[in-house]
């Protein structure tokens, strides 16, 4: 399993591109690997046979994890691994990786390294309770028990870790092979990932846990719920949790337990903008093959106006507010209802509105064809979410952590404004109008800030030369 980012502790196979014996070119794509940042396609790193594969499908393993053997084609390679040519193959497979878990603490104030487009890795969910080296794995009856049966990494792991004999499993994997979801469903409800609560509680409220022996009495993100969980029932269907359904809500509790959120909203008038694109907008479409939206105009208002407000363009640090001087723009792309991702325009300060939207455009097809390199979605240090093509009203969004403000730009509508005429008297007009919500972090402005903030926005918004920027 490659490192697929410095965060990045674990991926999950979503797919292999080959079968055990077929022909592999180096550089030929091989699988995809779905991590909480972002899904890739892995090429080969050579030429040959592919002889086992030792993670199936769906499988979830730590980074450095064996996955397959490519061989040379030669008799007595094989076309499937045996149970003990398996446990060889996979030597690290017992043990956790290397580098030593991060605080916690540190971890929930969001103070990862970097600032990513994503929310820092939670690597509080890690099985291993604590860096002390595990002891010798169980013997290799154990771990091949049930009729040698191949079992992926973290399953052998997590059948060693609460003594399951394998046999007594039930296999829903292909060819009857037990995956990762047929243990935890022996192992009984809980986080994504079974295993001990961590030593110490990544909650930003220590006053409480503090003060008794007991669990911490405020949970952290990857807690085990108090109240069971439900269960389906009758004509319920139960569909379960996809890898990017199941970290975007790892990192929304995880900010919303981070971040003092606050919203602050505002009306701006987009008539200005709404001349342009009927204007503009065939011509615009005719050459850029897209329409013109609102939305890099409001990307392009917003990054100038954090020129004036740059504590809105920052992160928190420890006992301090880290301030970005280049504005990378995370733009939340849904991908056809099954997730979102944030993928980032790099020194979107640079950028003119066409520009802006050229990039736009150009990342949110990339995100949606899963041809997104991990630049594209890491470094990211201010986020917009566009609902307003759906007609929405006001979204109140999750700050993006670290980051420490989101903008949401909700639906456009026809409505009667008061204008100022040129005499100073008042007048009736129809504009196009709309909502322009932000979600900030108290912690490291004031509602003052943000407020000022908007209006600068509104005020671009209605004053720019939007034409001559096309």
């Amino acid at each position: 399993m490659p490192q697929l980012g410095e965060t990045v502790t674990e991926g999950t196979i979503t797919k292999w591109y080959k079968a055990v014996g077929d022909q592999v070119a180096r550089d030929e794509p091989l699988f995809e690997v779905s991590t909480d940042k972002v899904d890739s396609e892995v090429p080969s790193p050579l030429a040959g046979v592919l002889t086992a594969i030792l993670v199936e499908e769906g499988d979830t393993v730590d980074v450095g994890v064996t996955l397959a053997v490519i061989g040379d084609g030669a008799a007595g390679d094989g076309t499937a691994p045996t149970p003990d040519r398996a446990a060889a193959e996979e030597p690290a497979a017992s043990a956790p990786p290397t580098p030593v878990p991060p605080d916690p603490v540190a971890s929930a104030a969001g103070a990862a390294a970097g600032a990513d487009g994503l929310p820092a890795t939670d690597h509080t969910g890690d099985p291993s309770p604590a860096p002390t080296p595990e002891p010798t794995p169980p013997p290799a009856s154990v771990i091949t028990a049930g009729s040698g049966l191949v079992l992926s990494p973290v399953v052998r792991k997590l059948l060693n870790e609460h003594g399951i004999d394998p046999s007594t499993v039930t296999g829903t994997g292909l060819g009857g092979r037990i995956t990762r979801a047929d243990v935890e469903a022996l192992i009984g409800p809980g986080p994504s990932r079974p295993g001990p609560a961590p030593a110490a509680d990544p909650s930003p409220v220590p006053s409480v846990a503090t003060a008794r022996p007991a669990p911490p009495a405020v949970p952290s993100a990857t807690a085990v719920p108090a109240a069971p969980a439900p269960e389906a029932t009758g004509r319920d269907e139960v569909v379960p949790f996809t890898n990017i359904r199941r970290r975007t809500a790892e990192h929304m509790v995880r900010s919303k337990a981070t971040s003092a959120h606050t919203l602050m909203v505002k009306e701006i008038d987009y008539e200005r903008v709404e001349q342009v694109r009927r204007t503009h907008g065939e011509r615009f479409r005719a050459e850029e093959g897209f329409s013109l939206s609102y939305l890099p105009f409001a990307a392009r208002a917003a990054v100038e106006a954090l020129a004036d407000f740059p504590h809105l363009n920052s992160s928190v640090g420890e006992d301090a507010l880290i301030i970005h001087h280049d504005v990378n723009l995370g733009i939340a792309v849904d991908l056809d209802n099954e997730g979102l991702i944030v993928p980032v325009v790099h020194r979107a300060e640079e950028l003119n509105l066409l520009g802006m939207a050229r990039r736009i455009r150009d990342i949110a097809d990339r995100a949606r064809s899963k041809r997104l390199s991990l630049d594209d979605i890491s470094g990211g240090t201010f986020s917009i979410t566009n609902a307003g093509p759906f007609g929405t009203l006001l979204t109140g969004a999750i700050i993006n952590q670290p980051q420490v403000a989101i903008l949401s730009t909700d639906g456009v509508a026809r409505k009667p404004v008061v204008v100022a005429l040129p005499d100073g008297t008042e007048s009736i007009a129809i504009h196009s109008v709309g909502l322009a919500a932000m979600t900030f972090d108290h912690r490291a402005v004031d509602g003052a800030y943000v407020a000022r903030y908007l209006a600068r926005l509104s005020e671009i918004l209605n004053d720019r030369d939007w034409a001559g920027e096309l």
